[in-house]
């Protein structure tokens, strides 16, 4: 269907850049307010265009089609409505491209109330409660709301909210609601159809097993590991569980804090870390069992330590270093302080001249998923334009990695649980935009199923952006709490814009290693930056990747 964003005229502005609507509904393009600081101090006109023959051709106002300042609305929309839209600002001296849509308007199904390729899907399970929203196309406040199910009128129901207490299979079905607008002594519609699929509770069989098969994990003298030890406990909270670390089939009472029962949608696990502060050589020849006791059965695996390659930074030049500090005192000191003070510099100086690519031949289809606040209202739109233009632009445009945002890069009507987890699992990061409105059903599952992926299976490593100060962490899963560190990268606004900031220094750095082609210019592709570091969005700015 559609993914709006909060308009300050009690209207939403669809952003994704291609949509969907059906001939003969009501439907309007329109675009944020914050948009317009261009020429916020000067006098600037609205034109909204339509491509033509591969030419943009103004938009003539009639009695169907009203464009608003920032409104383009059609009463109602016809199949010759199709095509590509965009909305300009002009001063006088020069125009600049606010935004820009695809708009495909889909044929009426005329022996249905509903268009099949014009529907979202949603599948729970059966003994759970919901509720369908009806997406908020309304122009007043007594506009009528009416609710169907397969077609058929559902229970006289006139809510903007179709709430189910426990879910039964025979709730599912196609539901659609269809709103009345008067406009102009008219009456229009506008419907937003949902397939509801309810599910069977989880069978009673119930299996137990420990996560991951006997490994070995490289690692080097002297850093520090967490091993992990998980157990999946089935579909119901156990009481009658163990879970225990051995060291050569001796019992590790020390590590009895670090344990953690969670639930990852309807699956129970079993968490315990073995953390060792420092690896020494006698570490390497110990055989670390992590045990699992449960109904009588005992299962068993063993993780081993063994020494691999240093990465980054070779351990040659290490020992050269040591060898000039001992022969040059003070240029060890100088050296000493430049490496601690310029680390993350001397490794990315290292990654671009060895051309080093961690991602090759790993089997991972993105670089990231980014995750950030969506199923609340943000107090202001920079956070959502951070993390749906500035963070994508510059990462992937400029650096040559590949982002996965959910509105924007996966087709709607597909299982959201099962979607955000697939590609969490193609990702070789997870980028978490914190604030304090952070926590949110959707945000927090795509948050716990990257600590799965970070702290159970090893795959996934977790980046922490800060863009507001937060003063304490306690909004966030204490599982969060198991990771060797936060991973935290502050955002400065102004201060962090340019690409040469500390803060794009340390999102790569945390980012896997990657050839990258540098836009030797010091600024963004399509965002200019001004003398006081204030973004300059040019006229040839593409606003496609927005969601």
């Amino acid at each position: 269907m559609y993914l709006f964003s909060s308009f300050s005229e009690e209207k939403l502005c669809p952003l994704r850049a291609s949509i969907d609507v059906l001939e003969g509904e009501y439907f309007f393009l329109c675009y944020l307010e914050s948009m317009q600081e261009h020429f916020q101090e000067e006098a600037y006109s609205i034109n909204w265009y339509k491509e033509n023959a591969g030419k943009q051709q103004l938009i003539k106002e009639t009695q169907r089609i009203v464009s608003q300042m920032n409104f383009l609305e059609f009463w109602p929309a016809e199949l010759s409505d199709s095509g590509n839209y965009s909305v300009t600002h002009s001063n006088g001296k020069q125009n600049f491209t606010v935004q820009k849509w695809t708009l495909n308007v889909l044929e009426r199904n005329k022996s249905s109330c509903f268009n099949k390729n014009h529907l979202t899907t949603e599948i729970k399970n059966a003994g759970t409660g919901h509720s369908l929203k009806c997406n908020d196309l309304s122009v007043n406040e007594n506009d009528s709301i009416t609710w169907y199910k397969d077609c058929k009128n559902y229970e006289n129901e006139t809510e903007r909210e179709l709430d189910f207490k426990t879910l039964t299979v025979q709730h599912s079905g196609i539901y659609t609601c269809k709103i009345l607008i008067s406009h102009e002594g008219k009456i229009y519609h506008s419907t937003n159809t949902i397939k509801l699929v309810v599910e069977d509770d989880a069978p009673e069989t119930v299996t137990l097993e420990i996560v991951g098969r006997d490994e070995e994990i490289e690692t080097e003298m002297g850093k520090e590991e967490i091993l992990n030890c998980t157990g999946f406990l089935g579909y119901y909270m156990r009481e009658d569980v163990s879970l225990y670390w051995l060291i050569n089939q001796t019992f590790l009472y020390s590590v009895a804090n670090n344990i953690l029962l969670y639930r990852l949608g309807n699956k129970f696990y079993i968490t315990r870390l073995l953390r060792i502060k420092k690896v020494t050589d006698e570490d390497m020849h110990h055989n670390f069992t992590c045990m699992l006791q449960a109904d009588e059965r005992t299962l068993m695996k063993i993780v081993k330590l063994k020494k691999g390659n240093t990465r980054d930074l070779p351990v040659h030049i290490f020992t050269t270093g040591m060898v000039l500090a001992v022969l040059f005192p003070c240029a060890a000191v100088a050296a000493v302080f430049v490496c601690v003070m310029f680390r993350v510099d001397l490794v990315l100086f290292y990654r671009n001249i060895c051309r080093r690519d961690d991602t090759a031949g790993d089997g991972k289809e993105y670089d990231a998923f980014v995750s950030y606040l969506k199923d609340c209202v943000s107090p202001t739109e920079e956070e959502r334009e951070f993390a749906l233009k500035i963070l994508p632009m510059v990462l992937e445009e400029n650096f040559g990695y590949k982002l996965c945002i959910f509105e924007r890069d996966v087709s709607p009507g597909g299982a959201v649980v099962d979607d955000i987890h697939s590609f969490i699992d193609k990702s070789r990061r997870l980028i978490i935009i914190l604030s304090q409105n952070y926590v949110s059903d959707r945000a927090i599952y795509e948050l716990e199923s990257g600590l799965h992926k970070a702290l159970v299976e090893r795959k996934t490593k977790i980046i922490l952006i800060e863009y507001m100060p937060i003063s304490d962490y306690d909004f966030l899963p204490e599982s969060l709490s198991l990771l060797p560190s936060k991973r935290v990268v502050k955002w400065k606004k102004d201060k962090s814009l340019p690409m040469n900031s500390r803060f794009w220094k340390n999102l790569r750095y945390l980012m896997p290693a990657k050839p990258t082609k540098m836009n030797t210019k010091g600024h963004y592709n399509n965002l200019d930056l001004g003398s006081e570091g204030t973004p300059q969005w040019t006229e040839g700015c593409d606003f496609n990747a927005v969601v």
